[in-house]
């Protein structure tokens, strides 16, 4: 196995920086806090914006752009949760809490309810992309969570919270605005904090993920992406200034480029284990084994990938901690099958 895999640090990571911003608006939460963003929201802010750029992590940072405003302004280096993956992580900073208490743990996910992998953020049949068509049923009915926002205002009546997105998300609060780029998100960010409310806004973009997704960490497009996209934060903070706004700029998870790839669909022998085809994605690849074949599966696991991949069972696993610590969501266990990649 790997020796160099990095595992998520539940107490330094994406879920203690949102649990750092609930805390700064008096929202009681079990999590551990980040001492350095705490110091920073001593200064009471009028407008706290976190801005997220999907899969920019240490390792995109440090090769393209080591000397970059982003770089030189990083006040911390701090893990994702696991999954690594932007269905895991935006839920952490939508919610406060950890991938086992939400039990959004990746793009595709098995549901009893409707006897298929759904893929959960575009609600879709993961093979044949078809959308669902339950009426007045949505994944959020079956997997939901209290947002950020409401949390705060809950305990704030006085502060505004707004969400800055592309248009194809899930919206979480009427208060939304529709940015496509980062131009367009800057300039929203603008608009929104020039006005005299006290506000809490997150802001997302879809990028560098999907740049690198098709062209690879160190590519020219996504280059081109991360140098753009510093020069607009550099015209977006000059315009800031005077508005009492600390801007917290973070991603959801980082990325690596892979040398090879590995089909399961063409491993025969471990097809003849399968109740059904592998769930969740590439990062975390879940298993339903037979019953009278799962002793079978682990030996040729074990021929085949321990050099490469961990293999948990349902049990160990949930007992790792991988997905977090606090009160397990009541379908996690259907969702991770009885093995783990």
């Amino acid at each position: 196995m790997n020796k160099s895999i990095l595992m998520p640090n539940y107490n330094h990571c994406i879920l203690n920086l949102i649990t750092s911003i609930l805390k700064n608006y008096e929202v009681e939460t079990k999590y551990n806090t980040l001492e350095k963003i705490d110091k920073l929201l001593e200064k009471q802010y009028r407008n706290v914006v976190l801005v997220i750029l999907d899969g920019m992590g240490e390792n995109i940072l440090k090769n393209i752009s080591p000397n970059g405003i982003f770089s030189k302004n990083k006040i911390d280096e701090i893990t994702s949760v696991y999954p690594s993956t932007t269905t895991a992580a935006m839920t952490t900073y939508y919610s406060g809490k950890p991938p086992i208490e939400t039990g959004w743990i990746a793009w595709s996910q098995y549901f009893k309810e409707y006897g298929r992998n759904i893929d959960v953020l575009p609600e879709r049949d993961s093979y044949t992309e078809e959308k669902l068509k339950v009426k007045n049923q949505k994944i959020s009915d079956i997997i939901g969570y209290k947002t950020v926002y409401e949390q705060i205002k809950e305990k704030n009546s006085n502060i505004e919270t707004y969400e800055i997105m592309p248009s194809y998300c899930e919206k979480k609060k009427k208060l939304t605005m529709t940015a496509n780029t980062v131009e367009e998100m800057c300039e929203s960010i603008v608009t929104l904090c020039k006005n005299t409310q006290n506000k809490f806004v997150i802001a997302y973009n879809d990028n560098p993920d999907g740049i690198i997704h098709k062209n690879g960490c160190y590519s020219e497009e996504t280059k081109k992406f991360i140098l753009q996209a510093e020069q607009e934060f550099e015209k977006m903070l000059q315009k800031l200034k005077c508005t009492n706004t600390l801007i917290i700029l973070s991603a959801d998870h980082g990325h690596q480029d892979i040398n090879e790839t590995i089909d399961i669909l063409e491993l025969k022998e471990i097809q003849e284990c399968l109740i059904m085809p592998p769930t969740l994605e590439s990062r975390m690849i879940g298993f339903f084994v037979k019953y009278n074949k799962r002793k079978e599966f682990e030996n040729i696991f074990n021929k085949l990938f321990q050099d490469k991949y961990i293999l948990y069972s349902k049990e160990d696993l949930l007992k790792s901690n991988l997905l977090g610590y606090g009160n397990r969501h009541k379908k996690i266990e259907d969702f991770i099958g009885d093995y783990m990649l």
